[in-house]
């Protein structure tokens, strides 16, 4: 079973989705915009990718600008960010057995299948 931290709207998001569907997996799908993850579970992503937290951001969007952030602003407040506005988390984000990866490319999820 994967998780997938999904945005309908992205092109990216439902690509990852067809190729899981395509394996033959069961996908849950969470539509984070919605259903925003706690700072907990931010974290938990953070740690599951294996990743800095601003290698999980959308550094492009224009909030992340506003807020004041930046690519060598430190992990809490990147975090703090993510959880207060889910626009800033990359997408999607694809969970399965502990693992965590970002579906850009699409491609990416075939690591978790």
């Amino acid at each position: 079973m994967i998780t997938l931290w999904h945005n309908p709207r992205c092109s990216k998001s439902r690509q990852t989705l067809a190729l899981i569907e395509a394996a033959g997996m069961e996908a849950t799908l969470r539509r984070y915009l919605e259903d925003a993850p706690t700072r907990d579970e931010v974290i938990a992503a953070r740690d599951a990718l294996g990743l800095p937290a601003i290698e999980m951001m959308r550094t492009g969007e224009k909030l992340f600008k506003e807020l004041g952030l930046t690519k060598d602003s430190p992990e809490e407040p990147l975090i703090d960010a993510m959880a207060a506005h889910p626009i800033l988390i990359e997408r999607p984000i694809a969970f399965a057995n502990g693992r965590a990866v970002i579906g850009r490319p699409p491609e990416a999820v075939q690591a978790l299948l």
